[in-house]
């Protein structure tokens, strides 16, 4: 069966292409280039949001540092609307294929949930691998960000039993790590929101029916777990809180909200995992989107589809 791009999504494309000829891919394994290109992707995607902070008028944001479970200093970001009623709150990562991104070129993102919601987020400026971090040290990151919002619950008028995290791409897979984490040392959490989550390393088989319509491919993909995993990556010896598909149980995790595009790379995964969730017991929300691509919702966010993804996003957060 040949799959169909979204025709609002293939416009955006067919008019890039226009603008410019095909450049050669990454070697494998070659981190730097994929994450230089990774970096100017994202600041292209933020251009097609509204400026933060002038395009967000309501919501203001503080930065303030955690500690996570190495001892490394990491930066944490409170984004508040100014009519924020008490309660509910998220943590927030990031997408990048564990290898790039960064908390001020998801700005406008995480300000458009608060916006939308009145739900403030934490945003998490995890550190990237393979330099500044290795194995589970990004999503112990998340994870203290998590912590660190409990520990000033009270001065940020949070109700700790009403914490979510959330993520895209690779911040997908470090949101379903941190609610790993969260089950085996006893933090409460109401929620994972994962959207089209990087979640299993073994995911390297090309799929010839998705190839015409991939942009993070299974050679990135191998970049972007090996940077992340070294020597464990590919084999059992991965922790499962890094690699969340690999996890021997999913009982008992935070309700979740699993989101996938029907030509990304991750959606086996994510529908593999939003499946084992709910054969277990977990309430489970999955969303595979007919004719959508990784990031379509970033690429395109004016059109209908990205507009349904986000209306369902923005009641799950409003829910918390």
């Amino acid at each position: 069966m040949a799959f169909t791009l979204d025709p609002e999504l293939a416009a955006v494309l067919q008019a890039l292409a226009e603008q410019g000829g095909p450049t050669p891919p990454p070697a494998r394994d070659d981190w730097r280039t994929l994450r230089a290109r990774g970096m100017a992707s994202m600041r292209w995607l933020a251009s097609l949001l509204p400026a933060y902070p002038s395009g967000f008028p309501l919501v203001k944001a503080d930065s303030h540092k955690v500690r996570s479970a190495d001892g490394a200093e990491v930066l944490v970001r409170w984004y508040e609307k100014a009519d924020s009623a008490p309660g509910s709150a998220v943590v927030y990562a990031h997408g990048g294929g564990m290898i790039a991104g960064s908390v001020d070129l998801y700005d406008s993102v995480v300000a458009g949930y608060v916006q939308a919601t009145g739900v403030p987020f934490l945003s998490v400026d995890y550190r990237l691998a393979p330099d500044a971090a290795t194995g589970t040290g990004p999503v112990e990151d998340v994870f203290a960000a998590l912590t660190w919002l409990g520990g000033h619950a009270a001065e940020l008028r949070v109700d700790p039993s009403r914490v979510a995290v959330m993520g895209d791409s690779a911040g997908g897979g470090l949101a379903a790590g941190t609610a790993i984490l969260a089950r085996e040392r006893g933090v409460p959490l109401a929620r994972q929101a994962l959207l089209y989550p990087m979640l299993d390393d073994r995911t390297l088989t090309p799929d010839p029916r998705l190839t015409p319509y991939v942009a993070w491919t299974w050679d990135d993909n191998w970049t972007g777990w090996h940077a992340l995993l070294g020597t464990a990556f590919g084999t059992d010896a991965g922790p499962p809180e890094a690699a969340p598909a690999r996890v021997a149980t999913v009982a008992d995790l935070a309700p979740a909200y699993v989101e996938v595009g029907e030509l990304d790379i991750f959606r086996a995964e994510a529908v593999t995992y939003a499946q084992r969730l709910a054969e277990a017991d977990v309430s489970t929300e999955l969303h595979v989107h007919s004719g959508a691509i990784h990031e379509y919702d970033r690429l395109a966010p004016a059109s209908r589809l990205a507009r349904r993804a986000m209306e369902d996003r923005r009641r799950v957060i409003s829910a918390l």
